[in-house]
Order: structure tokens, then C-alpha cells, then sequence
């Protein structure tokens, strides 16, 4: 049994229709980033915020888990998988995966504005005026830009344990999860499978230039 450590990104979630945040001009779905995904522009406003991440969690419920995710929920048969995702979304467990660590926070998740421990999962639109228990207004369970990773320590520990790599659906040009494979062991195997794949310097790599769906079947762990 190998101890398997998958690191997702959302290439792998596009392949079941979820669309990715991010357009070719960097804008997200026509708002500059720090409108939607920072402290700042909760601050100015919120209701745009929560409107834009009402609309990402309505779509979450109209998409399924594609072969990809299937295929890694099935390698639990015969190994330990754990899988670290820069996604918000809920498709590694929707598939079967038992141990998904979401970097980037949770879209079915909220939280309140004042007690960052004080979590609630949520599935229906998030207005202005829903409140935690203590009476302070939710938010999206997101990490935003210019907010702490609080799950990275824990992420870089399951890298360092790992027997094999696999990068599926992410540049990883996004920092700090980029920096993730430099925790590995030299014994390690990594795989690298992206459509165009950028150019990565690690001796370890072994790119595989296809989709998620079809670039998981050229992985032979046995």
C-alpha cells in the first residue's frame, strides 16, 4: 500500500462543467478579484460578495463528479490517498474520497465574520442580515486574498509523507500551494497532468499533457 497525495486544482473541477473563477483577462466573472475574494472588497461590498459566491454554490448544485474524481476515490481500494484541493467545491467527497483537505476553504461552508472557529455548512443563497449564533454577520468560508492559509502546515506534512505526487488540474503557479512538491521525499514520484502544462524544474516530475479524465489512466501505481 502506497501513501498516495493528490494536489487539485480546478482543471479538474472544469471537466464537470464548473466553471473556473478565473477568465483569460484575469478578471472573475467580470469583477476584478479583490471585488469578490478579499477582505477589503467584503468590506466595501458585501452584498456583491455574497451574490458572487450565491452564484458559485447554485452552480455547485447542478454539477456531479466526473471520471477523474471517480478514478481517484478509487485508488483508496488499495492505498492511502489523501488529497490537498485548491477548489471550494465538493466533488472529491461527492466521488468517494475520504480525505480531502480544501486549502482554500469551503463553498458550502460559512462562517461568522467574527469568530473564524464559528463554521456552519450551508447550501442555500447567503444574504445580508444571516447571522451566527452570536449575532454577527456570515461569510463565505473562503480563504480571500491577503488572508492566511491556516491549512497549509497540515498540508505540508502530508506531502512530506508521501510515496507518490499527483498534480492534476493546477498550474501550480498559485502560492503557496506551488511550493507543496518542494516538501517531498527524493524517493517520491510525481506526476504532472495538465492539458498545457508550464513548464516545471523538479527531477521528479513526470508530465502527462492530457485532461484530467484521460491523463489519471496513464498512472500505474503498482
Amino acid at each position: 500500500m502506497k501513501n498516495i497525495v493528490v494536489l487539485s486544482g480546478a482543471g479538474i473541477s472544469a471537466e464537470s462543467g464548473l466553471k473556473t473563477f478565473r477568465d483569460s483577462n484575469g478578471l472573475w466573472e467580470g469583477h476584478d478579484v479583490m471585488e469578490v475574494a478579499s477582505p477589503e472588497g467584503f468590506a466595501k461590498n458585501p452584498a456583491l460578495v455574497l451574490e458572487f459566491y450565491n452564484q458559485r454554490r447554485r452552480q455547485l448544485l447542478e454539477v456531479g463528479p466526473n471520471g477523474a474524481h471517480l478514478a481517484l476515490a478509487k485508488f483508496e481500494k488499495n492505498h492511502k490517498v489523501s488529497i490537498v484541493t485548491q477548489n471550494v467545491d465538493d466533488l472529491h467527497e461527492r466521488a468517494g474520497s475520504t480525505s480531502v483537505l480544501h486549502l482554500h476553504g469551503e463553498l458550502f461552508k460559512v462562517r461568522s465574520t467574527q469568530f473564524q472557529s464559528d463554521v456552519q455548512y450551508w447550501e442555500k443563497d447567503l444574504n445580508i442580515g444571516d447571522l451566527c449564533q452570536n449575532g454577527h454577520q456570515l461569510r463565505p468560508h473562503i480563504v480571500w486574498f491577503g488572508e492566511a492559509v491556516p491549512l497549509l502546515p497540515k498540508a505540508i506534512s502530508i506531502c512530506e509523507d508521501a510515496d507518490v505526487i499527483i498534480i492534476i488540474g493546477t498550474s501550480m503557479q498559485v502560492y503557496p500551494a506551488a511550493s507543496l512538491i518542494h516538501y517531498a521525499k527524493s524517493s517520491t514520484k510525481i506526476y504532472y497532468i495538465d492539458p498545457n502544462p508550464a513548464p516545471v524544474e523538479h527531477p521528479q516530475v513526470t508530465v502527462i499533457a492530457e485532461a484530467a479524465t484521460s491523463g489519471i489512466k496513464k498512472i500505474k501505481l503498482n
